[in-house]
C-alpha cells in the first residue's frame, strides 16, 4: 500500500507583510488596546496566530494586559484556541499567576478544565508551579480535581512530581 501525503502550499509573505504581522502581534503582546481596536474594526481576524501558534489573546493575556484581552474577547477571540505547546490562554495565565485575567477569561467562558490534545488542564499548571491561589480560584470555578491528561496524570501527580508542597497539601485536603 502506498501512502499519499498532501501538502498545501502556503503563500509566501513578502517582507512588508511579515513586518505588518509582527507589528500586530507586538500590539497584543504589549497591550496596545487603542492601536488594536481600529485594526479589528477594519476586519483583522481576531484569531490570527504567530508561527508558534500563539493567538492575539494568548499574547495579550499571557503578558498581563487585561484591557487588550477584554477587547479581543469582546470581539470574539476563542479562549480555547491552544498554541503550538498545547496551552490554552487560561493555562498560560494560570502559569503566570494573573488572577484578574484568569477571572476575565472565565467570565468569557474559557473552559476551566480546557485541555487540548496533548496538553494539561489549567489546574495541572497551577499544581505544578505551587500556585495555591490559582488552585483555589480554579477549584472554586468548578475545576475537576481528578481530571487526567493523555498520560493519565492528574493535578496531584504533577504537584508531587514538581515537589510543590503547598499544592500537594491543598489538593489532598480537597480530595
Amino acid at each position: 500500500m502506498t501512502e499519499h501525503t498532501h501538502s498545501i502550499d502556503k503563500p509566501a509573505l513578502d517582507d512588508d507583510a511579515l513586518a505588518f504581522a509582527q507589528k500586530i502581534f507586538d500590539l497584543a503582546r504589549n497591550g496596545e488596546t487603542d492601536a488594536l481596536r481600529p485594526l479589528l474594526d477594519a476586519g483583522l481576524p481576531v484569531d490570527i496566530l504567530t508561527s508558534s501558534g500563539d493567538s492575539l489573546l494568548m499574547l495579550a493575556s499571557y503578558h498581563g494586559h487585561e484591557a487588550a484581552s477584554r477587547l479581543l474577547l469582546e470581539r470574539g477571540a476563542d479562549p480555547e484556541l491552544a498554541n503550538g505547546r498545547a496551552q490554552t490562554p487560561l493555562a498560560g495565565v494560570v502559569f503566570k499567576g494573573d488572577t484578574a485575567i484568569v477571572r476575565l477569561l472565565l467570565s468569557f467562558n474559557a473552559a476551566v478544565d480546557g485541555r487540548p490534545e496533548g496538553g494539561k488542564t489549567p489546574l495541572m499548571y497551577a499544581a505544578m508551579f505551587d500556585r495555591t491561589d490559582m488552585l483555589e480560584l480554579l477549584l472554586d470555578a468548578g475545576a475537576q480535581i481528578d481530571a487526567r491528561d493523555d498520560d493519565q496524570r492528574d493535578a496531584l501527580d504533577y504537584a508531587n512530581a514538581m515537589g510543590a508542597k503547598a499544592a500537594i497539601a491543598l489538593l489532598e485536603a480537597r480530595l
